[in-house]
Protein backbone atom coordinates (compact mmCIF):
# COMPACT_ATOMS: atom_id res chain seq x y z
CA UNK A 1 0.00 0.00 0.00
CA UNK A 2 1.33 3.51 -0.77
CA UNK A 3 1.94 5.31 2.43
CA UNK A 4 1.55 8.80 1.01
CA UNK A 5 -1.68 7.88 -1.31
CA UNK A 6 -3.25 6.01 1.98
CA UNK A 7 -1.19 7.85 5.08
CA UNK A 8 -3.60 5.92 7.41
CA UNK A 9 -4.07 2.88 5.59
CA UNK A 10 -7.63 1.43 3.57
CA UNK A 11 -11.05 1.69 5.73
CA UNK A 12 -11.82 -1.01 7.41
CA UNK A 13 -14.75 -1.36 8.85
CA UNK A 14 -15.50 -2.35 12.77
CA UNK A 15 -18.27 -4.84 13.87
CA UNK A 16 -19.99 -3.72 16.70
CA UNK A 17 -18.39 -0.42 16.94
CA UNK A 18 -18.84 2.14 19.68
CA UNK A 19 -21.29 4.54 17.70
CA UNK A 20 -20.75 7.32 20.13
CA UNK A 21 -16.96 7.40 19.80
CA UNK A 22 -17.38 8.19 16.33
CA UNK A 23 -20.25 10.67 16.50
CA UNK A 24 -17.82 12.58 19.22
CA UNK A 25 -15.27 12.63 16.68
CA UNK A 26 -17.42 14.84 14.18
CA UNK A 27 -16.73 18.63 16.22
CA UNK A 28 -13.10 17.80 15.84
CA UNK A 29 -12.71 17.42 12.90
CA UNK A 30 -13.16 21.24 11.99
CA UNK A 31 -10.92 21.90 14.90
CA UNK A 32 -8.07 19.65 13.39
CA UNK A 33 -8.38 20.52 10.22
CA UNK A 34 -8.07 24.45 10.56
CA UNK A 35 -5.06 24.06 13.20
CA UNK A 36 -3.14 22.34 10.59
CA UNK A 37 -4.28 24.83 7.92
CA UNK A 38 -3.60 27.86 10.24
CA UNK A 39 -0.05 29.00 9.09
CA UNK A 40 0.21 27.59 5.63
CA UNK A 41 1.08 29.88 3.10
CA UNK A 42 -1.52 30.70 0.06
CA UNK A 43 0.77 29.39 -3.01
CA UNK A 44 1.26 25.88 -0.65
CA UNK A 45 -2.39 25.65 -1.57
CA UNK A 46 -2.05 25.26 -4.62
CA UNK A 47 0.91 22.62 -4.80
CA UNK A 48 -0.36 18.71 -4.70
CA UNK A 49 0.76 17.35 -1.85
CA UNK A 50 2.36 13.94 -4.48
CA UNK A 51 2.91 14.02 -7.85
CA UNK A 52 -0.35 13.53 -9.89
CA UNK A 53 -2.06 14.47 -6.18
CA UNK A 54 -4.87 17.19 -5.86
CA UNK A 55 -3.72 20.04 -4.02
CA UNK A 56 -4.79 20.93 -0.33
CA UNK A 57 -7.13 23.54 -1.70
CA UNK A 58 -8.65 20.96 -3.78
CA UNK A 59 -8.52 18.35 -0.90
CA UNK A 60 -10.32 20.83 1.42
CA UNK A 61 -13.09 21.18 -1.38
CA UNK A 62 -13.52 17.33 -1.61
CA UNK A 63 -13.99 17.41 1.85
CA UNK A 64 -16.82 19.62 2.22
CA UNK A 65 -18.36 18.02 -1.20
CA UNK A 66 -18.02 14.84 0.24
CA UNK A 67 -19.54 15.30 3.63
CA UNK A 68 -22.30 16.97 1.97
CA UNK A 69 -23.31 13.99 -0.08
CA UNK A 70 -22.52 12.18 3.05
CA UNK A 71 -25.32 13.89 5.22
CA UNK A 72 -27.71 13.50 2.48
CA UNK A 73 -26.97 9.98 2.30
CA UNK A 74 -27.91 10.14 5.72
CA UNK A 75 -30.76 11.47 5.62
CA UNK A 76 -32.05 9.18 3.13
CA UNK A 77 -31.38 6.51 5.07
CA UNK A 78 -33.28 7.31 7.82
CA UNK A 79 -36.55 8.17 5.41
CA UNK A 80 -36.22 5.82 2.85
CA UNK A 81 -35.66 2.04 2.33
CA UNK A 82 -32.01 0.66 1.81
CA UNK A 83 -31.35 3.68 -0.47
CA UNK A 84 -28.83 3.37 -3.74
CA UNK A 85 -26.25 6.20 -2.41
CA UNK A 86 -25.80 8.51 -5.34
CA UNK A 87 -21.75 8.59 -5.95
CA UNK A 88 -20.00 11.37 -8.23
CA UNK A 89 -16.97 11.67 -9.98
CA UNK A 90 -14.59 13.33 -7.84
CA UNK A 91 -11.73 13.40 -9.93
CA UNK A 92 -14.20 15.50 -12.28
CA UNK A 93 -15.22 17.51 -9.71
CA UNK A 94 -11.85 18.63 -8.33
CA UNK A 95 -11.20 20.11 -11.80
CA UNK A 96 -14.03 22.43 -11.70
CA UNK A 97 -13.26 25.82 -11.40
CA UNK A 98 -15.38 26.15 -8.16
CA UNK A 99 -12.20 24.24 -6.83
CA UNK A 100 -9.52 26.26 -8.06
CA UNK A 101 -11.26 29.97 -7.66
CA UNK A 102 -13.06 29.55 -4.42
CA UNK A 103 -11.00 30.38 -1.10
CA UNK A 104 -11.04 27.71 1.42
CA UNK A 105 -12.56 29.56 4.06
CA UNK A 106 -15.98 28.85 2.15
CA UNK A 107 -15.71 24.90 2.28
CA UNK A 108 -13.79 25.00 5.99
CA UNK A 109 -17.46 27.15 7.14
CA UNK A 110 -19.83 24.91 5.04
CA UNK A 111 -18.08 21.96 7.14
CA UNK A 112 -18.55 23.70 10.23
CA UNK A 113 -22.04 23.73 9.98
CA UNK A 114 -22.69 20.82 8.18
CA UNK A 115 -21.25 19.01 10.81
CA UNK A 116 -22.65 20.76 13.58
CA UNK A 117 -25.83 19.62 11.78
CA UNK A 118 -24.75 16.30 10.73
CA UNK A 119 -23.86 15.95 15.24
CA UNK A 120 -27.35 17.01 15.84
CA UNK A 121 -28.75 14.70 13.70
CA UNK A 122 -26.71 11.52 14.90
CA UNK A 123 -26.96 11.98 18.78
CA UNK A 124 -31.05 12.20 18.08
CA UNK A 125 -31.17 8.35 16.61
CA UNK A 126 -31.55 5.33 18.56
CA UNK A 127 -29.20 2.41 18.28
CA UNK A 128 -31.76 0.67 15.74
CA UNK A 129 -31.46 3.86 13.30
CA UNK A 130 -27.81 3.37 13.16
CA UNK A 131 -28.80 -0.40 11.79
CA UNK A 132 -30.97 1.36 9.22
CA UNK A 133 -29.14 0.34 5.45
CA UNK A 134 -28.07 1.97 2.27
CA UNK A 135 -26.61 1.11 -0.96
CA UNK A 136 -23.00 1.99 -2.30
CA UNK A 137 -21.12 0.96 -4.94
CA UNK A 138 -18.17 0.90 -3.48
CA UNK A 139 -18.81 -0.74 -0.18
CA UNK A 140 -22.30 -2.34 -1.23
CA UNK A 141 -24.78 -2.60 1.17
CA UNK A 142 -23.46 -1.12 4.51
CA UNK A 143 -25.58 0.36 8.05
CA UNK A 144 -25.53 3.66 9.25
CA UNK A 145 -23.27 2.78 11.65
CA UNK A 146 -20.72 1.64 9.17
CA UNK A 147 -21.31 4.76 6.86
CA UNK A 148 -20.56 6.53 10.17
CA UNK A 149 -16.94 5.18 10.65
CA UNK A 150 -16.63 5.72 7.03
CA UNK A 151 -17.51 9.27 7.32
CA UNK A 152 -14.75 10.13 10.15
CA UNK A 153 -11.89 7.81 8.10
CA UNK A 154 -12.49 10.04 4.91
CA UNK A 155 -12.21 12.66 6.67
CA UNK A 156 -9.01 11.75 8.73
CA UNK A 157 -7.81 10.11 5.84
CA UNK A 158 -7.51 13.33 3.26
CA UNK A 159 -6.81 15.53 6.92
CA UNK A 160 -3.54 13.20 7.02
CA UNK A 161 -2.64 13.94 3.80
CA UNK A 162 -2.65 17.55 4.33
CA UNK A 163 -0.53 17.45 7.88
CA UNK A 164 1.76 15.06 6.39
CA UNK A 165 2.13 17.54 3.31
CA UNK A 166 2.54 20.39 5.35
CA UNK A 167 4.83 18.22 8.36
CA UNK A 168 7.08 17.48 5.28
CA UNK A 169 7.12 21.23 4.66
CA UNK A 170 8.59 21.86 8.17
CA UNK A 171 5.68 23.84 9.06
CA UNK A 172 3.74 21.94 11.15
CA UNK A 173 4.46 19.32 14.44
CA UNK A 174 2.25 16.18 14.26
CA UNK A 175 -1.19 16.21 16.07
CA UNK A 176 -0.99 12.47 16.55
Amino acid sequence: MDPIRFPIGRFEPVNNADTAHFMNQIPGIIITLRYILKDIPTQQLHIPYRPDGWTIQQIVHHLADNDMNAYIRFKRALTEDEPMASSYREDLWAELNDYKDIPIENSLLLLELLHKRLHVLLNGLSPEDFQRKLKTQVLGTITLDIALQRFIWHNKHHISKIETYIISRGRLESTN
